[in-house]
């Protein structure tokens, strides 16, 4: 057992004119989850019972629970206490409104997402059986398929901060999974959304979103190819 000192960024927009912060000191094992250390305050320790934040599957997948952890962006319930120490500060992630406490709107992010029609585009009619690929054509895009939508990448990226209207690395991960996709026709369509003000160009390869991917995406070598892709055309 460790004991560790708690702060959570806190706001209501019902009862507060501003964030504050919420300090609580307990002891845990040190193979404790953050995630499940906000449990324990919100079911157990006085004061904390309001606690908002999004927890779903709890083992990485769903991506519900990306916050701010120590500065910075995890999912609480891949961060080990171990993992950040006994002083640890949690907030929401940056860019996107605050609805309460570590809980964020998501609808920009998701109205991004949307905007690049992440689904397989084809022309024709539909095949008699399933549209086969090889592993090869599979392995051009495969590390952007396993991006989970936490917004961990997009609310770590400066530009996005400066301009919300940003597509951000999410979005252009996610189009990069289609617009290589050899089995796909909307390439052309998904490139030019990219090449708009508020697209792929406002990037400026700070490798933030690469860093902060829970998933190991190589998120930035994907935006460079979608760069390559709108000046060159797909290789």
């Amino acid at each position: 057992m460790v004991q560790v000192t708690f702060k959570v960024r806190r706001f209501n927009p019902e009862t507060d004119e501003k964030p504050y912060w919420q300090e609580a000191q307990l002891d845990v094992p040190d193979t404790e989850r953050v995630v499940d250390v906000l449990r324990l305050l919100k079911g157990k320790h006085e004061g904390w019972s309001g606690l908002a934040f999004r927890a779903s599957c709890v083992h990485g997948i769903c991506g519900s629970d990306a916050m701010l952890i120590n500065g910075i962006n995890r999912l609480a319930c891949k961060t080990l206490v171990r993992d950040v120490g006994t002083s640890i500060t949690v907030e929401p992630i940056k860019g996107l409104p605050v609805k309460r406490d570590l809980l964020v709107d998501m609808e920009p992010f998701f109205a991004s997402y949307k905007a690049l029609k992440p689904w397989l585009i084809t022309n024709g009619s539909a095949p008699q059986k399933e549209r086969l690929q090889s592993p090869e054509d599979r392995e051009v895009f495969d590390d952007t398929t396993k991006c989970i939508l936490c917004g961990a990448c997009t609310t770590s990226c400066p530009s996005f901060w400066a301009n919300g209207e940003f597509l951000g690395p999410a979005t252009i991960v996610n189009a990069h999974r289609f617009i290589f996709d050899s089995r796909d026709q909307g390439s052309k369509e998904r490139l030019e959304i990219l090449n708009q003000k508020n697209g792929i160009w406002r990037c400026r390869t700070i490798f933030n979103c690469t860093d902060a991917c829970p998933r190991d995406i190589q998120i930035t070598k994907a935006i460079g190819q979608v760069k390559k892709a709108i000046m060159f055309g797909k290789a």
